[in-house]
């Protein structure tokens, strides 16, 4: 299982992830974005209808019909409806068990120090697990640049 942390210094979650599901869609990776709470998850829903005119990012919420249809679903819980192999945690949601995951990947903002907290502590339990991880953080331009 690959373990990435992604830190964000140089724009919001709203702005980053859509790319980062754009591109999992292309490689037909079922995925699960969790928030930290349910008006959270609304809100991305809303922003992921709009935040490009020429996209679409086929998505749905875990409260739709039919979740375990949904190519990428939205959560605020610690289920897996979609059969996901790639799990988002933004928001510094707490994550269920990793197990069955392929990608699980933690977005958080640089600028919120709870996040930042949440994230060493998930760093530090995920290492101490043993699991082999990975740091990437925004360059000023917005790409992804890996640390060591």
């Amino acid at each position: 299982m690959d373990i990435l942390f992604y830190h964000l210094t140089e724009t919001r979650v709203e702005d980053a992830l859509p790319a980062l599901l754009e591109r999992s869609i292309e490689r037909n990776w079922r995925v699960t974005v969790q928030t930290a709470s349910a008006e959270r998850r609304d809100l991305l829903d809303g922003h992921l209808w709009t935040y490009r005119p020429d996209s679409f990012l086929p998505h749905g919420l875990d409260t739709d019909p039919f979740p375990g249809m949904q190519p990428i679903l939205l959560t605020a819980g610690g289920e897996n409806p979609n059969g996901a192999s790639v799990r988002f945690v933004i928001d510094g949601a707490e994550p269920p068990a990793l197990s069955g995951y392929e990608r699980v990947v933690f977005m958080f903002d640089g600028h919120d120090a709870a996040q930042v907290e949440g994230a060493r502590a998930q760093w530090k339990r995920l290492k101490g697990e043993g699991h082999t991880l990975s740091y990437w953080q925004q360059t000023p331009e917005g790409r992804w640049e890996r640390k060591a």
